[in-house]
């Protein structure tokens, strides 16, 4: 049975990452391949802290650990994690500031870069495929990304030996920092190109073709793959990520996967009940509504909403209606109004008057008063 992580680091079962690292550091440095030299022994105890390491410095891989034991962490790496001494130098060389040395540069992605796109509300629930402009730097033309002169050529950093980096030694601890000649690149240009002034890249519009899946919500954001800048050094380009704005819509409002819509409706339509027509984002839908529905009440129709790239299903077209109370009235719309005020037994304003006749009741009325107040 394989030993137990926490015990190869010498470390308790709720250390702190830091705890963890320092631990290892310690372990590395007492068996470092170079201190112990033909010593089996040695190297398999640096390869069985590496591995503790591995697994208890990533979050995930501790938890599986901490749940599971060993069976919950064997899919890494084949279970046997690291083969060799160079597997190690290659996962951990960097992370203590180039413990391990190693003194080489390693391929690197491309940078991402960054597009925008515009979508309407039915272009997102039905998904799309848009084009798109951006800005990336490629090879430059004249020196095919060399950086130098067409009768000129790159040469090999002498300072560094094409390295990139210079290795300071303490002891059996070896320090790697960038090659202050070159600036990391290997290689010095004694006549830069013209065309790129010896950077090896021009930077240039693009346009491309993007698919946007259904579904997609305000502020996403859709992976374009290949489409960034290429590596420095002859590795995978860049992606480019392309960030989705959704366009106002004049009759629903979205909230997540479902859609809102608000609906007036008739004072008349709220009492008796009715079967409204609502509009989708199919086109036509009928709501029945109850009698006695109140103002501010919410109505789903089920599966009218908007799909989720990320998983299947529709959401829900939330109705919700509002008592609308109309300004004007035909004179027949009052009479009968008003008659319903009477079966309700509720106080209502007057009949509408001239301003002028208004004035003189007004007037009238003062009058009144003030006499009945002279004679008591």
């Amino acid at each position: 049975m394989p030993r137990d992580y926490y015990e190869i680091l010498g470390v308790e079962r709720t250390a702190s990452n830091g705890d963890i690292a320092t631990a290892y550091r310690k372990l590395a440095i007492k068996y470092h391949p170079d201190k112990n030299q033909g010593d089996d022994e040695a190297i398999a105890k640096f390869k069985e802290a590496a591995e503790a390491f591995e697994v208890l410095n990533d979050p995930q891989k501790r938890s599986r650990y901490d749940q599971f034991g060993h069976a919950g962490v064997n899919g890494n790496r084949g279970g046997g994690h690291f083969h060799d001494v160079e597997d190690i130098f290659s996962a951990f060389g960097d992370i203590f500031g180039d413990l391990f040395g190693g003194g080489r540069n390693r391929v690197q992605k491309g940078r991402d870069v960054r597009c925008d796109v515009t979508l309407t509300l039915h272009e997102a629930a039905s998904g799309v495929t848009k084009r798109v402009q951006f800005q990336r730097h490629e090879k430059c033309e004249d020196c095919g990304g060399s950086g130098a002169a067409r009768d000129s050529k790159r040469e090999t950093c002498g300072y560094c030996g094409g390295a990139g980096r210079v290795i300071q030694s303490a002891g059996i601890v070896r320090m790697q920092t960038t090659c202050p000649a070159c600036h990391g690149a290997g290689a010095t240009i004694s006549k830069p190109c013209g065309n790129c002034r010896g950077a090896g890249q021009k930077l240039k519009r693009v346009e491309t073709d993007v698919q946007i899946p259904p579904g997609v919500d305000d502020g996403m954001r859709v992976r374009i793959t290949g489409q960034g800048e290429p590596s420095p050094n002859g590795g995978p380009a860049g992606d480019c990520y392309c960030f989705v704005s959704l366009m106002p819509h004049k009759l629903f409002e979205r909230d997540g996967q479902n859609l809102i819509c608000r609906v007036p409706i008739t004072y008349s339509q709220a009492a008796l009940g009715c079967t409204l027509e609502v509009p989708t984002l199919d086109g036509r839908g009928e709501l029945v509504l109850p009698a006695g529905t109140q103002t501010g009440a919410v109505f789903k129709l089920g599966g009218k909403g908007m799909p989720d790239p990320r998983r299947r299903g529709l959401g829900d077209l939330l109705v919700q209606v509002t008592i609308e109370v109309p300004k004007k009235l035909s004179t027949e719309e009052d009479k009968l109004l008003r008659e319903l005020a009477k079966l309700e037994q509720k106080h209502v304003a007057p009949e509408r008057k001239s301003f002028f006749q208004t004035v003189k009741e007004y007037f009238v009325a003062a009058d009144e008063t003030s006499v009945a107040a002279e004679k008591e």
